[in-house]
């Protein structure tokens, strides 16, 4: 990313707490990144380490306690406009984890995915939202003859199609895709990661993938950023962070990859992670740019040495 790039969406020290207001739980502490526009920014990090909670904070499903969250310019989060909030509604999408639970069972495939017009678009006619729905079908590879057919009749990885659809007839610029392929078969995660790929070389999309899957993120991501408990490890492009993983919490991830090549023998245990191993009494870790693009969280001890690793690499 040596060159300028078009920042889209910029999150500032987010922070996003759960609970009473006298005992809050913060799920995501201060958390800072740039989008970049036609990226795929992947959010990779163990179960509850609140990288979901990021995504959903950024879609305004959940409150910030703290923070910012720009896009194209304009605060996104706390008390906005009804205009501002339509716009967002239509220019950010999400595409969630589960695709049987996120699709209405009652509603027919027409509805499901035009819901979003119905509150956008109010003017649009009934053909013309016909229209639309298998437009964003076709695009997304069904049949337009599937829209009169309930969820249940399809298969999981039809089903997430029919929410990227759901998605897609908004027109977005930024989508946040939340494990979009963890509740599939093996046999079909490939297709949909490709069909995301190709959305995005054809319309122009930006994503912020959210996995625990670190090698469906190498495919994918053009960054990856490494989050424990709610805090920033480490972010750097993809390449640079498989091949040189510096934060302890990284490298434990990394070696918990399954390698699938008969020649590649896993002879050492997977590496275990144990915060303890930071002694921050005296000396507090900070957000520090190791080196161009590459940022990693530690103190003036742990950066000096992560700065000596990367000298001697």
């Amino acid at each position: 990313m040596s060159e300028k790039k078009e920042v889209l969406l910029s999150v500032k020290d987010m922070k996003v707490a759960f609970g009473s207001r006298r005992k809050p739980f913060y799920a995501v502490r201060g958390v800072s990144f740039d989008i970049y526009k036609g990226e795929t920014f992947g959010l990779v990090g163990e179960s509850g380490s609140g990288k979901t909670t990021i995504g959903r904070a950024v879609i305004r499903i959940y409150e910030t306690a703290g923070g910012e969250v720009v896009f194209k310019g304009q605060k996104i989060n706390g008390a906005i406009s009804k205009e501002l909030d339509r716009e967002v509604t239509r220019k950010i999408q999400m595409i969630f984890q589960d695709p049987m639970a996120s699709l209405n069972e009652r509603a027919k495939v027409d509805y499901i995915v035009a819901e979003g017009l119905y509150n956008v678009d109010k003017h649009l006619t009934t053909q013309e939202r016909k229209e639309k729905v298998d437009a964003a079908l076709m695009d997304v590879g069904l049949l337009p003859e599937f829209a009169s057919r309930f969820p249940h009749e399809f298969s999981g990885g039809q089903r997430q199609r029919i929410g990227i659809a759901r998605a897609l007839i908004m027109q977005p610029e930024f989508i946040v895709a939340d494990e979009p392929i963890s509740a599939l078969d093996v046999s079909i995660r490939a297709q949909v990661l490709n069909l995301l790929s190709d959305l995005q070389k054809k319309r122009g999309l930006t994503y912020l993938f959210i996995s625990h899957d670190l090698s469906v993120m190498r495919f994918i991501c053009d960054r990856i950023a490494v989050i424990h408990k709610g805090l920033l490890m480490e972010l750097a492009d993809t390449e640079t962070l498989f091949r040189h993983p510096l934060h302890p919490y990284t490298q434990a991830l990394l070696s918990a990859v399954p390698m699938p090549s008969p020649d590649h023998r896993q002879d050492a245990p997977p590496l275990i992670y144990d915060e303890s191993m930071h002694d921050y009494s005296k000396d507090q870790p900070q957000w520090c740019e190791i080196e161009p693009n590459h940022f990693v969280r530690g103190n003036q001890a742990e950066l000096e040495k992560y700065r000596k690793q990367l000298a001697e690499e």
